[in-house]
């Protein structure tokens, strides 16, 4: 999997995301975004909006943000 997941520092949401990830054993980059909304041009240019997580997942073509969407997501297509 060719995976990049967007998220913020102590982020209680991107963990959940991290570790469904680690647990699932797929590889994936971690993009760290700016803690400031306004500031999150990145993540805008790649999902349309500028909350984390973001998931994108080059391979199947998917982008996706709401931590509750990924995992759904990951144990659907990875488990």
């Amino acid at each position: 999997m060719t995976a990049t997941l967007y998220r913020l520092e102590g982020c209680p949401w991107c963990e959940k995301v991290v570790d469904e990830l680690d647990e699932l054993g797929v590889d994936y980059e971690s993009v760290w975004v700016e803690g400031l909304h306004s500031k999150r041009n990145e993540v805008k240019r790649v999902s349309g909006q500028r909350q984390v997580p973001v998931l994108v997942d080059e391979e199947r073509g998917i982008t996706m943000a709401e931590s509750a969407r990924i995992l759904e997501y990951l144990e659907e297509s990875y488990a």
